[in-house]
């Protein structure tokens, strides 16, 4: 795909055309905030897909079969997908890890790690023999710089995705399970207990390839629910789980990035309203939520699932800020008073994503922030898991952070000095303005 085309016409830069007229340039084709005013509700919209059924008792997934089964998990050298690994060899499942790296834990019997990547589909179908499910979780582009890599976010997230849905037509797989993300319908407009009948985020207006790419391959997904699988066996089930974002003893993205900044010294400061909720999800519930929406992709359970999309989460949203102020806290460092408006810290993130535009290549930084992840931690953005209780008997479990606070303790973590002071940030975000105006004088005039 070419350029990203986010639909908002302030991602046009123009050049200054004298110094009294920078600022005036900077404030006005710097992409708007998406609008707070627009509140979505759970009945506010016609229902994407639409299939209930009856609640019912949890199974594990080889009563459902009498015949032990074998599934396969993208992504299973990560966290989560490792999580899911272990839970479903546990129910005697044989599990195949498949992901490019192995996982760094000590594999469990029953577990069986194939290396493979999604991009390449010859490397897929030969993985996917003889497994008789698949969840399909690997992607790339979540956070951080990686959200920035267009073309890696687009192979993996939509061509992988294309493949793993070929590939279990061809060989035989019945069942699919995708892990999607909350981003297919949030965009940076409050949603405040939405559910699953709002329609995707316009995919023009996605800040991010990311979010982009996970709807399209959801919705791939979701389209390829009852196709035929070649030789006659049956059908294809399918289904798409869209959680919120996981927490866990041992989470290796969110956390340890949040550690970085605390021993730099960076964290000095809040955004957004106090009021705002969003969801998050322990890790362990939405393994449970996995393994339901397999089962219900099942005959036994009459397919409930199949076709449809499930927000996943454990039902108690919280002020981003607050959530994570017993892990600050709990690891020693003071916790930050300050609060600053949403619209400044959004406006900064604009330009560290245009300064690594232009310098990415050539010096691979981290950004502090970027656009989607200022909505994602200022904006409202919590939903109902009434359907996944009542389709799949999800009832999730309480979990605190402190879990991860113990971990973090428990494999040796200590309070660090700071390295990096908020006067270091407050310089840096200053070469950031300056190379910013820099970059936007070499735009052609349009007036």
């Amino acid at each position: 795909m070419g350029e990203q085309k986010d639909g908002n016409p302030g991602e046009h830069c123009l050049p200054w055309a004298e110094s009294k007229t920078i600022f005036i340039i900077i404030i006005i084709y710097i992409p708007p905030l998406p609008p707070r005013w627009h509140t979505f509700h759970s009945s506010s919209v016609t229902r994407i897909k639409t299939m209930t059924g009856s609640s019912s008792k949890k199974h594990s997934m080889d009563a459902e079969n009498p015949v032990k089964e074998t599934v396969l998990i993208t992504g299973g050298g990560g966290y989560f997908g490792f999580r899911l690994g272990v839970a479903l060899s546990k129910k005697g499942v044989d599990v195949i890890l498949f992901d490019v790296t192995e996982p760094i834990q000590p594999m469990p019997q029953g577990v069986k790690f194939v290396q493979g990547d999604v991009r390449v589909v010859s490397e897929v179908e030969r993985a996917l023999r003889g497994a008789t499910c698949v969840f399909h979780i690997a992607s790339y582009g979540m956070s951080g710089r990686e959200q920035l890599n267009r073309k890696l976010i687009e192979d993996i997230n939509l061509k992988g995705t294309e493949n793993i849905i070929e590939a279990c037509k061809k060989v035989g797989v019945s069942r699919l399970v995708y892990t999607s993300t909350y981003n297919v319908v949030f965009g940076g407009q409050a949603i405040e207990n939405g559910d699953e009948s709002l329609p995707y985020f316009p995919l023009h207006l996605h800040p991010d390839h990311y979010s982009r790419t996970k709807a399209l391959a959801e919705m791939k997904v979701l389209e390829a629910n009852g196709s035929s699988l070649e030789g006659g066996q049956g059908l294809l089930r399918t289904c798409a789980l869209r959680p919120a974002a996981i927490y866990g003893p041992g989470e290796q993205r969110h956390l340890p990035r949040i550690l970085g900044y605390l021993e730099q010294g960076l964290f000095q400061f809040l955004f957004g309203d106090p009021g705002d909720l969003m969801d998050f999800v322990h890790v362990d519930n939405l393994v449970e939520a996995h393994i339901l929406a397999s089962e219900a992709l099942g005959d036994s359970k009459g397919h409930r699932s199949a076709g449809q999309a499930y927000f996943i989460s454990d039902g108690r949203p919280i002020n981003n800020f607050d959530f994570f102020r017993p892990f600050v806290e709990g690891l020693g460092y003071p916790f930050p008073t300050y609060r600053l408006p949403l619209s400044v810290v959004y406006y900064f993130a604009f330009l560290t994503e245009m300064v690594y535009s232009v310098v990415g290549r050539l010096y691979n930084f981290q950004p502090f922030l970027t656009r989607t992840e200022v909505y994602k931690s200022g904006v409202s953005n919590y939903f109902s898991l009434e359907k996944a209780k009542r389709e799949l008997g999800y009832a999730p479990c309480p979990h605190s952070i402190k879990e991860s606070v113990e971990w973090f303790k428990s494999h040796g973590y200590v309070h660090k000095s700071r390295r990096y002071t908020a006067k270091h940030l407050f310089r840096d975000m200053v070469l950031v303005l300056l190379f910013a105006v820099v970059i936007l004088s070499w735009f052609p005039r349009v007036f």
